[in-house]
């Protein structure tokens, strides 16, 4: 698969779910949207808006219109799962977007989102478009308990606000699958590794844990990654429980030694070969950055 395909997902025993390959950062196999194709077809998550192009095409090339998608369903409002949200209720304009109440205010008017997103993401910010506007009257607020219903298919919502205050997971019953945002950390499908994600200014370790709790309590068959693309469960939840614990832990410990924050991040950046190898210099350094100053920001309110 590479950048702008559309596959349908064949995993477990999926069926009416498809995806694409956003090229979100111009990189292969780290961002999609999937398309549940249903009596109210729905979007899962909209990318960071630069590729909306790539959605609509997934939209089309699963026999749909952008006026036949009902639903936009976000997972949480950080741009990289909801950049795309203003645009492409433009496009789609019989779409309603469903959303955390913690993040419609930013859906709405994401001038504050777009600030910190700058100021977290640093460089990468070229990557991005500014987000535009969803109309109020096209909000649907979405708490943990809720469902989507679409037809044969159901979004059944499930709070995990350790990675940001505004995240859910989404449960589809029918495909056994979990749209997991960033609750069960980044699978790299080249390598079958399960990578941290713990970006500023809201990740909170322990909250994290108790959203794998949550995601192992469904036990579904099948995740969904929106970073990158869907897998049999198997043991990466167990997986990415080890990976964050044993992330956090090396973090404090580099800032128990070196007692400058500052000097901190630039050694993990240079022993991320691994993430290299799966997503290029660029991209990964950037990342694990990121990664680093949050988790730091995480020891901070501890303290």
């Amino acid at each position: 698969m590479a950048i702008g395909d559309v596959s349908a997902v064949t995993v477990g025993d999926c069926t009416d779910l498809s995806f694409v390959d956003t090229g979100m950062y111009d990189t292969e196999a780290y961002g999609a949207v999937y398309l549940i194709d249903d009596d109210r077809p729905a979007l899962v998550d909209t990318g960071i808006g630069t590729n909306y192009e790539r959605v609509l095409d997934l939209v089309r090339e699963s026999g749909l219109e952008p006026d036949d998608i009902e639903v936009i369903a976000l997972t949480h409002v950080h741009l990289d799962h909801a950049g795309g949200a203003g645009v492409l209720v433009e496009e789609c304009p019989n779409a309603e977007v469903y959303v955390h109440p913690t993040g419609a205010p930013h859906v709405a008017d994401p001038e504050r989102l777009w600030e910190g997103t700058k100021s977290a993401v640093g460089d990468q910010i070229a990557f991005y478009t500014e987000p535009e506007p969803v109309p109020d009257e096209r909000i649907v607020e979405i708490e943990d308990g809720d469902a989507i219903d679409l037809g044969d298919h159901a979004l059944e919502v499930h709070h995990t606000p350790g990675h940001a205050p505004h995240q859910v997971v989404f449960h589809d019953p029918a495909n056994d699958a979990v749209f997991t945002a960033d609750a069960a950390g980044i699978y790299a499908p080249s390598t079958d590794e399960v990578f941290p994600t713990s970006p500023p200014p809201n990740f909170d370790p322990e909250g994290c844990q108790a959203d794998i709790d949550t995601l192992r309590a469904i036990d579904p068959e099948v995740l969904c990654y929106a970073h990158f693309g869907p897998t049999e469960t198997g043991d990466k939840l167990d997986r990415y429980a080890e990976v964050l614990d044993s992330w956090v832990e090396a973090v404090a410990r580099a800032r128990a030694e070196s007692g400058d924050d500052a000097a901190v991040v630039d050694p993990f950046v240079a022993e991320a070969d691994a993430e290299r190898a799966v997503w290029g210099a660029e991209k990964a350094d950037a990342e694990v950055a990121m990664n680093v100053r949050g988790v730091l920001a995480a020891l901070d309110r501890e303290e």
